[in-house]
Protein backbone atom coordinates (compact mmCIF):
# COMPACT_ATOMS: atom_id res chain seq x y z
CA UNK A 1 0.00 0.00 0.00
CA UNK A 2 1.22 3.49 -0.91
CA UNK A 3 0.05 6.45 1.17
CA UNK A 4 0.67 10.02 0.04
CA UNK A 5 -0.35 13.08 2.04
CA UNK A 6 -1.13 16.40 0.34
CA UNK A 7 -2.44 19.87 1.20
CA UNK A 8 -0.60 20.39 4.51
CA UNK A 9 -1.35 23.49 6.60
CA UNK A 10 1.77 24.74 8.37
CA UNK A 11 1.60 26.51 11.73
CA UNK A 12 4.90 28.02 12.87
CA UNK A 13 5.75 28.46 16.56
CA UNK A 14 8.61 30.54 17.93
CA UNK A 15 9.44 30.94 21.61
CA UNK A 16 11.19 34.25 22.24
CA UNK A 17 14.10 33.71 24.66
CA UNK A 18 14.24 35.86 27.79
CA UNK A 19 10.92 37.54 26.96
CA UNK A 20 10.15 38.68 30.51
CA UNK A 21 11.58 42.17 30.12
CA UNK A 22 10.06 42.62 26.67
CA UNK A 23 6.63 41.53 27.87
CA UNK A 24 6.75 43.83 30.89
CA UNK A 25 7.36 46.79 28.58
CA UNK A 26 4.68 45.68 26.11
CA UNK A 27 2.13 45.15 28.88
CA UNK A 28 2.73 48.58 30.38
CA UNK A 29 2.47 50.37 27.03
CA UNK A 30 -0.59 48.44 25.84
CA UNK A 31 -2.54 49.01 29.07
CA UNK A 32 -1.72 52.73 28.95
CA UNK A 33 -2.79 52.83 25.30
CA UNK A 34 -6.12 51.15 26.11
CA UNK A 35 -6.81 53.73 28.80
CA UNK A 36 -6.41 56.59 26.29
CA UNK A 37 -8.00 55.06 23.18
CA UNK A 38 -11.36 53.28 22.98
CA UNK A 39 -10.01 51.05 20.19
CA UNK A 40 -12.01 49.49 17.36
CA UNK A 41 -14.59 46.72 16.95
CA UNK A 42 -13.46 43.76 14.84
CA UNK A 43 -13.68 40.11 15.94
CA UNK A 44 -13.32 41.08 19.60
CA UNK A 45 -16.23 40.22 21.91
CA UNK A 46 -16.21 42.02 25.27
CA UNK A 47 -12.56 42.92 24.74
CA UNK A 48 -10.36 45.81 23.58
CA UNK A 49 -8.85 45.85 20.08
CA UNK A 50 -6.41 48.69 19.35
CA UNK A 51 -6.13 50.56 16.10
CA UNK A 52 -3.96 48.74 13.56
CA UNK A 53 -1.08 51.23 13.40
CA UNK A 54 0.84 49.59 16.25
CA UNK A 55 3.95 48.87 14.15
CA UNK A 56 4.50 52.59 13.54
CA UNK A 57 4.87 53.33 17.25
CA UNK A 58 8.53 53.37 18.40
CA UNK A 59 7.81 51.63 21.71
CA UNK A 60 6.97 48.42 19.80
CA UNK A 61 10.00 48.41 17.49
CA UNK A 62 11.75 45.52 19.30
CA UNK A 63 8.79 43.22 18.73
CA UNK A 64 8.41 44.36 15.12
CA UNK A 65 12.03 43.38 14.46
CA UNK A 66 11.43 39.95 16.00
CA UNK A 67 8.36 39.45 13.81
CA UNK A 68 10.37 40.25 10.69
CA UNK A 69 13.05 37.76 11.72
CA UNK A 70 10.43 35.04 12.17
CA UNK A 71 8.64 35.84 8.92
CA UNK A 72 11.90 35.85 6.94
CA UNK A 73 12.64 32.40 8.34
CA UNK A 74 9.24 31.24 7.08
CA UNK A 75 9.89 32.82 3.66
CA UNK A 76 13.12 30.82 3.47
CA UNK A 77 11.41 27.61 4.57
CA UNK A 78 8.62 27.98 1.99
CA UNK A 79 10.89 29.26 -0.82
CA UNK A 80 8.89 32.48 -1.12
CA UNK A 81 10.35 35.14 -3.38
CA UNK A 82 11.01 38.71 -2.25
CA UNK A 83 10.63 40.15 1.22
CA UNK A 84 7.82 40.28 3.79
CA UNK A 85 5.93 43.50 4.45
CA UNK A 86 4.23 44.05 7.79
CA UNK A 87 0.82 45.27 6.67
CA UNK A 88 -0.75 46.06 10.05
CA UNK A 89 -0.45 45.19 13.71
CA UNK A 90 -2.66 45.63 16.78
CA UNK A 91 -3.03 44.77 20.47
CA UNK A 92 -5.80 42.80 22.14
CA UNK A 93 -6.95 42.85 25.76
CA UNK A 94 -9.52 40.24 26.76
CA UNK A 95 -10.86 40.65 30.29
CA UNK A 96 -12.87 37.89 31.94
CA UNK A 97 -15.44 36.70 29.39
CA UNK A 98 -13.63 38.34 26.46
CA UNK A 99 -13.15 36.30 23.29
CA UNK A 100 -12.67 36.56 19.51
CA UNK A 101 -15.18 35.22 16.99
CA UNK A 102 -14.11 32.81 14.21
CA UNK A 103 -12.44 34.68 11.35
CA UNK A 104 -9.76 34.77 8.68
CA UNK A 105 -7.53 37.62 7.45
CA UNK A 106 -8.39 38.29 3.78
CA UNK A 107 -5.85 39.64 1.26
CA UNK A 108 -2.89 38.79 3.51
CA UNK A 109 -0.17 36.13 3.35
CA UNK A 110 0.61 35.21 6.98
CA UNK A 111 -1.05 36.27 10.21
CA UNK A 112 0.07 35.71 13.75
CA UNK A 113 -0.26 36.23 17.47
CA UNK A 114 2.25 37.00 20.20
CA UNK A 115 1.32 36.42 23.83
CA UNK A 116 2.18 39.08 26.40
CA UNK A 117 0.09 38.23 29.47
CA UNK A 118 -1.49 34.79 29.80
CA UNK A 119 -3.11 33.88 33.12
CA UNK A 120 -4.33 30.31 33.49
CA UNK A 121 -7.59 29.55 31.61
CA UNK A 122 -7.45 32.82 29.67
CA UNK A 123 -8.77 31.42 26.37
CA UNK A 124 -7.48 28.78 23.97
CA UNK A 125 -6.63 29.58 20.36
CA UNK A 126 -8.51 27.25 18.00
CA UNK A 127 -7.76 26.46 14.35
CA UNK A 128 -10.26 24.60 12.18
CA UNK A 129 -9.63 22.20 9.31
CA UNK A 130 -9.64 24.47 6.21
CA UNK A 131 -11.08 21.75 3.95
CA UNK A 132 -14.87 22.25 3.94
CA UNK A 133 -15.60 18.72 2.75
CA UNK A 134 -14.19 17.13 5.89
CA UNK A 135 -17.08 18.50 7.97
CA UNK A 136 -19.68 16.71 5.84
CA UNK A 137 -18.79 13.24 7.09
CA UNK A 138 -16.92 12.13 10.18
CA UNK A 139 -16.50 8.35 10.55
CA UNK A 140 -16.62 6.79 13.98
CA UNK A 141 -13.20 5.74 15.28
CA UNK A 142 -12.43 2.68 17.41
CA UNK A 143 -12.75 3.39 21.11
CA UNK A 144 -9.50 4.31 22.82
CA UNK A 145 -7.65 5.04 19.56
CA UNK A 146 -6.14 8.50 19.25
CA UNK A 147 -6.06 9.96 15.74
CA UNK A 148 -2.81 10.87 14.05
CA UNK A 149 -2.40 14.61 13.46
CA UNK A 150 -3.30 14.33 9.77
CA UNK A 151 -6.82 13.23 10.80
CA UNK A 152 -7.52 16.04 13.25
CA UNK A 153 -10.35 18.41 12.36
CA UNK A 154 -9.51 21.10 14.90
CA UNK A 155 -6.54 21.97 17.08
CA UNK A 156 -6.10 24.09 20.19
CA UNK A 157 -3.16 26.09 21.49
CA UNK A 158 -2.80 27.21 25.08
CA UNK A 159 -1.54 30.82 25.25
CA UNK A 160 2.03 30.99 26.53
CA UNK A 161 3.67 34.33 27.34
CA UNK A 162 6.65 34.90 25.06
CA UNK A 163 5.33 32.57 22.36
CA UNK A 164 4.77 33.69 18.78
CA UNK A 165 2.50 31.72 16.42
CA UNK A 166 2.30 32.37 12.66
CA UNK A 167 -0.11 30.75 10.22
CA UNK A 168 -1.58 31.22 6.72
CA UNK A 169 -3.95 34.18 6.80
CA UNK A 170 -6.75 32.15 5.22
CA UNK A 171 -6.82 29.65 8.10
CA UNK A 172 -9.98 30.10 10.19
CA UNK A 173 -9.36 30.62 13.89
CA UNK A 174 -10.99 31.92 17.05
CA UNK A 175 -10.20 32.63 20.70
CA UNK A 176 -12.25 31.06 23.48
CA UNK A 177 -13.53 33.23 26.36
CA UNK A 178 -11.13 34.23 29.09
CA UNK A 179 -12.27 32.32 32.16
CA UNK A 180 -9.68 33.79 34.52
CA UNK A 181 -10.12 36.80 36.79
CA UNK A 182 -7.18 38.53 35.09
CA UNK A 183 -6.72 40.13 31.68
CA UNK A 184 -5.25 38.35 28.66
CA UNK A 185 -2.96 40.49 26.46
CA UNK A 186 -1.87 39.51 22.98
CA UNK A 187 -0.64 41.17 19.80
CA UNK A 188 -1.72 40.26 16.27
CA UNK A 189 -0.57 41.24 12.77
CA UNK A 190 -0.66 40.53 9.05
CA UNK A 191 2.27 40.09 6.67
CA UNK A 192 2.22 40.62 2.91
CA UNK A 193 4.67 39.58 0.20
CA UNK A 194 6.42 42.57 -1.38
CA UNK A 195 6.42 41.25 -4.96
CA UNK A 196 2.76 40.34 -4.88
CA UNK A 197 1.94 43.57 -3.06
CA UNK A 198 3.74 45.61 -5.73
CA UNK A 199 1.77 43.84 -8.48
CA UNK A 200 -1.50 44.64 -6.71
CA UNK A 201 -0.54 48.33 -6.39
CA UNK A 202 0.06 48.79 -10.17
Amino acid sequence: MIIEYFFPTPIYIFDIPNATELNASLEKNIIEWSQKDRGVKQTNINGWHSTTDMASKPEYRTLVNLLYEAQKEIFKKENLDGEPILGNMWANINPKGGSNAPHTHPNCLFSGVYYVRTPENCGLLQFEDPRPGTNLYRPIKKEGIQDEKEYWREIFYKPVAGRLIMFPAWLSHKVFPNESDDIRISISWNFLQDKLHNVLKV
